[in-house]
């Protein structure tokens, strides 16, 4: 069993968007772990802001059965792949970390963790002790560094704001 964490974000209808990713997730994946909902502006271009929200899950499946999974999930919603990197998205889902493995074909551990508080701060709330895989520190250390050394704007709720 390999303990795997995803990032799910969305600024267009994104209460309802997530929601569908999150009952998606239950069809493939029996233990699921929410973290809080972070909401943040845009990156790299002018849009709404982002909801986005951290989920653990515990599989037997492969790296590579779960990215496809997500992709699957993706494109039910109506994710639109021909838009520009940085885009307004109705979902996507990132797998960012699997277990302690480090493929760079998956970019795996993602990238994105040292990059974005949005992706830092789910992975830091779910999983504290756990120790990044290429930087040897844990996601907690991790994230008080960043938020020491960044400027970003992140508010913090509440996951069941998305069910209300």
């Amino acid at each position: 069993m390999s303990i795997v964490h995803l990032n799910i974000g969305s600024n267009q209808n994104r209460r309802t968007n997530i929601r569908l990713a999150i009952k998606a997730l239950e069809q493939y994946f029996s233990e699921i772990v929410l973290s809080s909902l972070f909401e943040s502006p845009s990156e790299g271009f002018k849009g709404n802001d982002f909801y986005n929200v951290g989920v653990n899950i515990t599989t037997l499946k492969t790296s590579n059965q779960v990215v496809d999974i997500l992709r699957d999930i993706e494109n039910s919603l109506g994710r639109d792949r021909s838009l520009p990197k940085f885009s307004s998205r109705m979902i996507d889902l990132d797998l960012v970390l699997y277990g302690g493995i480090i493929d760079e074909t998956l970019n795996v551990p993602r990238k994105d963790i040292l990059k974005y508080a949005f992706v830092l701060a789910p992975l830091a709330e779910l999983n504290p002790e756990a120790i990044h895989p290429l930087e040897g520190t844990s996601y907690q250390n991790l994230w008080k560094t960043f938020q020491s050394k960044q400027d970003y704007n992140l508010r913090q709720y509440n996951v069941e704001k998305l069910f209300e």
